[in-house]
């Protein structure tokens, strides 16, 4: 089907019939509602509109499926020229990416644009867990590893996954495949599995559980930040329970890759002016996202790199051979 064509259906979709709103861009988050991926695209959307980098409001998408997996497959196969799409992408991105769980894409199949924030990492526990530190689980899971579960919102070998093998990988724990984890499609069903006791920890990132860390649904008991978390500093950091770990996950943008040049460096633009703007720092503090800013060229040298570094990790704690 063409491209404007597919894009105006699903447009008229969205809107609804005697809708008057239109849509210029579009940002496929490919998650369900309320996890980070969401969260990028509609805050970085709306942020985009009302400092008027783009003239009309950004649509969003929610396209969940395979892990972010689905959504990339789209893009590369229906939409490689698509020059008013934007992808939400995570360091979850780059770690499927690199382990090949894309089904064969690479992550030279599209280009990725920008971004403008790490969300730290964080373990976290029902309200009424009866772990209080991060010391508490870890001595829990080597006391009988197949007691604990973690929930997390990517797929098994994703960067939530990633997260507690290499805390539990530092905390002396020598088979950390024997981990219990379940991957679902975005932090928010990762709570809902900890929450309703169906899992003992989520792993995830920081704008993933604030709305659940104030309503008291959760408890944060480790922070994967070199320091505690402006806003958040009642949770401390894995590093000062003894674990050293640090794990932060990029929030940003992936574009097609047939765009031309003059379109790729307009989306890092409006990405650049979405990161300078006090809207945007304003999102970060309600959100507890540390500034990080890689727009453009540098910020696809930035990913080559990361890929590469993600599938020496990979190999070496065995999630991929």
């Amino acid at each position: 089907m063409n491209n404007h064509i597919l894009k105006a259906l699903v447009t008229s979709a969205v809107l609804g019939f005697g809708a008057t709103a239109a849509y210029a861009e579009e940002c496929i988050a490919p998650a369900n509602p309320g996890g980070g991926w969401d969260f990028t695209c509609r805050q970085i959307g709306k942020i985009m509109y009302d400092i008027g980098a783009v003239d009309k409001p950004v649509q969003v998408t929610n396209m969940a499926g395979a892990g972010g997996g689905l959504a990339f497959t789209h893009v590369v196969s229906e939409r490689s020229d698509d020059a008013d799409l934007i992808v939400a992408a995570s360091s979850a991105t780059s770690t499927r990416l690199a382990q090949n769980a894309y089904a064969g894409m690479t992550a030279d199949q599209v280009r990725f644009v920008g971004a403008i924030g790490a969300d730290p990492g964080v373990i976290v526990v029902a309200k009424d867990s009866p772990y209080q530190s991060l010391t508490d689980l870890v001595d829990a899971i080597k006391a009988d590893p197949g007691k604990i579960a973690f929930a997390g919102g990517s797929a098994v070998g994703g960067f939530d996954h990633l997260k507690p093998l290499m805390i539990l990988q530092r905390a002396g724990v020598t088979d950390v495949r024997a981990i219990k984890y379940i991957g679902v499609d975005g932090g928010a069903d990762a709570i809902t599995q900890t929450v309703g006791g169906f899992t003992q920890a989520m792993t995830g990132d920081m704008s993933e559980i604030v709305g659940f860390l104030k309503s008291g649904d959760v408890r944060a008991i480790a922070v994967l930040t070199e320091e505690r978390v402006p806003g958040f500093e009642d949770i401390p950091t894995a590093k000062e329970q003894g674990i050293d770990v640090v794990a932060v996950n990029w929030r940003g943008l992936y574009v097609p890759k047939d765009i031309s040049d003059e379109d790729f460096d307009k989306w890092a633009d409006r990405l650049q002016q979405v990161a300078d703007s006090d809207e945007w720092a304003e999102a970060m503090a309600a959100n507890g996202l540390a500034p990080f800013t890689k727009v453009g060229a540098d910020f696809q040298t930035y990913v080559d790199g990361v890929v590469v570094e993600i599938r020496t990790l990979s190999k070496e704690i065995g999630v991929i051979q």
